[in-house]
């Protein structure tokens, strides 16, 4: 691997990646906190409809996702850039698709439930190509491991900043243009313009992150060897799967997607029906935030000190101990603050080394077969989110039917469905934990790097 630039990451391009990293989860964590809720509460979509949405969302991303990762993988801009020029061709349907999301066409049930469902594919379209940028320009902008460190805390930094924003600041925001007028709202039909407004105002930073990266970042690190010939999707996969460290990533990206996205959608339902208000949501949300700061802030010291693999350990124990007092009483207001702040230390410790993950999977890859497929380790892992975020809808969509939920009866629901949102937060995510102490036990990233180059050598 060479790099066409041998200088170190400047502090401007470190803030490209950190302002595109928190513009990007600004926009998904609104839509984690707000597009389910929108689907039943606004579109009186019944929640196992919306659930299935989701998969079959997933199924198409199934589909698209490696094919979008080929295509991307085989094409070299003019400029010899393979991944940076994505970001002004995705940029106005990503905020187009993002927008129509949350757009009430005033259809009925069938009609609406078809037609959010051709809108979700657009946007999941626009948002694989977004994904192969957020997640392959890291590796592509140094082959220095102390610079990509640097530069995933960065991201880590504005994927926290984004993630508070996007969940503290929306309540404001809905109520600023016209929604959740009552002293405990619950987001309903009477929410849909303001909803929309605060969709528009997404799009407009999803454009905004795109221009800033492209305009501040470069791509310095290119292939050892030119190839004219194009990589199949079967030579792709079968590079892909040789790499051990690459299956293991994608479970270890899984299960960090899941639990995240369990606490991002299902502390809407647990502040609207179980505290009784979707506003107690954001002061949960802030201490999570603040705590996500000060976790990338230290993170890479922290990874400096114990080691890549003890790191992740740390970053999955310190999420189950934190879970264990809302396992015992989720009714206790303080035991749910206790869960935000170790989510908040854990999962941005386990963002930033899953990316650091893959900076050097890509640089495997190409040891072992003198390839770089950054782009389609990019979308491989974009489809391992997807399909987290998707089991957890479904199967959130699924237990709270099972449970009788009623988007009708507002905060009155049954007991059932407070201990089901309950367990969402706690022994699901805690479960989901444990099982990823296993693929960190499997994931050896360095030994297999060094394996490689020594039988390279």
């Amino acid at each position: 691997m060479k790099s066409k630039n041998p200088n170190r990451v400047g502090i401007g391009e470190k803030l490209g990646f950190m302002a595109y990293s928190g513009s990007a989860n600004i926009v998904f964590n609104f839509k984690s906190l707000y597009y389910l809720i929108f689907l039943t509460n606004v579109l009186k979509i019944p929640v196992l409809t919306a659930g299935t949405m989701m998969t079959l969302g997933t199924i198409w991303d199934v589909v698209n996702d490696p094919l979008i990762g080929v295509f991307a993988g085989n094409v070299r801009f003019k400029s010899g850039e393979k991944i940076r020029p994505y970001l002004l061709w995705l940029a106005l349907p990503w905020a187009a698709g993002m927008v129509l999301l949350f757009t009430d066409f005033n259809l009925g049930q069938t009609a609406a439930v078809i037609l959010s469902l051709l809108i979700f594919f657009f946007y999941e379209i626009a948002n694989t190509f977004r994904g192969i940028v957020y997640n392959g320009m890291g590796g592509l902008a140094t082959d220095n491991d102390a610079d990509r460190r640097s530069i995933n805390s960065f991201r880590s930094l504005g994927a926290s900043l984004g993630s508070g924003i996007g969940a503290v600041a929306v309540t404001p925001l809905v109520r600023l243009f016209g929604g959740l007028q009552e002293k405990n709202a619950i987001i309903g039909n009477g929410d849909a313009k303001a909803l929309f407004l605060t969709a528009l105002l997404m799009g407009v930073l999803c454009v905004f992150g795109c221009m800033v990266h492209y305009l501040t970042t470069k791509e310095r690190v290119h292939e050892k060897e030119e190839h004219e010939e194009k990589v199949t999707i079967v030579e792709t996969y079968r590079m892909l799967f040789a790499c051990r460290s690459w299956v293991w990533n994608m479970f270890y990206i899984m299960g960090y997607g899941i639990c995240t996205t369990l606490i991002m959608t299902a502390i809407n339902y647990y502040a609207a029906y179980v505290l009784g208000s979707s506003a107690k949501a954001t002061p949960i949300l802030a201490v999570y935030l603040v705590v996500s700061l000060v976790a990338a802030a230290i993170m890479p010291k922290l990874d400096s000190l114990l080691g890549r693999k003890k790191t992740m350990y740390f970053g999955i124990l310190i999420q189950i101990i934190g879970k264990i007092p809302f396992m015992i009483n989720p009714y206790i207001l303080t035991f749910i603050y206790i869960n935000a702040v170790s989510v908040g230390l854990g999962a941005t410790i386990t963002f930033i080394l899953l990316n650091q993950n893959r900076n050097n999977i890509a640089d495997v890859v190409e040891i072992q077969n003198h390839r770089r497929l950054d782009a389609m380790v990019s979308t491989g892992d974009n489809l391992a989110s997807k399909i987290a975020e998707a089991a957890v809808t479904q199967g959130m969509a699924f237990a709270l039917s099972i449970a009788g939920f009623n988007e009708a009866l507002k905060a009155e629901q049954t007991l059932a469905t407070k201990s089901t949102i309950c367990a969402l937060l706690g022994w699901v995510p805690c479960i989901v934990l444990v099982l990823m102490l296993i693929t960190v036990y499997k994931l050896d990233i360095e030994k297999e790097k060094n394996e490689s180059l020594e039988y390279e050598l």
